[in-house]
């Protein structure tokens, strides 16, 4: 199946690494133009330069700095018909007892994950209704639709909503042309975080990991950024409010 962005802006968020980067590029070779965000500068600019995206330093969790990226991208292309978030992630965080966890790490993991989500998605909308189309698709987890194997509770909790507002958006937005689908990712290694993660099982839960998994393989970035792209294109235009597991069968 080709799938042709021609004519198509598109806005990334999470792209200064990992997954974020990977679907940024892949819409990029599609025809798209693509604008990138993300909250670390130097990984951000380096990459748009490299790849003829234009950055957007962001915290998504900030949503007055969302509005105003968005506005900034409608002003500059007329437009906005894609919205991908990616942004997220543990934010350094690792799993802990119930006990330890504090108010604002737990606040942290739902800003990036949850708010950032919700406010880009407010901004993009009467843009994306104007012109009868749109596209929102959200990066959920496996920590959405069951416990994390990080162990981190906000991580969990975050994702859930998540996959909860993408298809409370799917029901408000779907009248107008405006689809909203999630991604859930099986177990990927695509950044520092699930780096240390998978470094954490040891061999012996590395291989349990890998045997749990239907195609005995890890994904990869690419694997998440195609199921991304078929959800973004006019052939998935009846397809919203739903949760596509891209885990190689584990779930």
């Amino acid at each position: 199946m080709h799938l042709n962005f021609e004519g198509r802006t598109a806005l990334v968020t999470g792209a200064a690494q990992g997954i974020g980067q990977a679907i940024a590029r892949a819409l990029s070779a599609a025809g798209a133009r693509v604008h990138v965000a993300d909250l670390d500068a130097d990984r951000l600019n380096r990459f748009a330069a490299q790849n003829a995206m234009v950055p957007h330093v962001l915290d998504v969790g900030d949503r007055a700095a969302g509005h105003a990226v968005i506005e900034q991208i409608v002003i500059l292309d007329e437009r906005l018909d894609i919205l991908v978030n990616a942004a997220g992630g543990v934010r350094g965080q690792v799993g802990r007892p119930i006990e330890d966890v504090g108010e604002n790490d737990w606040r942290a993991i739902f800003q990036a994950n949850v708010d950032g989500a919700f406010w880009l998605a407010q901004a993009a909308a009467p843009s994306m209704r104007r012109a009868g189309f749109g596209r929102i698709v959200n990066i959920a987890s496996g920590a959405g639709l069951r416990p994390s194997l990080t162990g981190i509770q906000a991580y969990t909790a975050a994702k859930h909503a998540l996959v909860g507002l993408t298809k409370q958006l799917s029901q408000d937005l779907g009248r107008f042309g405006i689809t909203c689908n999630a991604v859930a990712p099986g177990f990927v290694r695509s950044n520092p975080s699930s780096e240390r993660q998978w470094e954490s099982y040891g061999a012996e839960g590395q291989a349990r990991l890998i045997e749990s998994i239907h195609t005995r393989r890890l994904g990869t970035a690419d694997d998440i950024a195609s199921a991304v792209l078929f959800l973004a294109s006019e052939r998935a235009s009846w397809v919203s409010g739903q949760i596509l597991s891209v885990d190689g069968g584990r779930s």
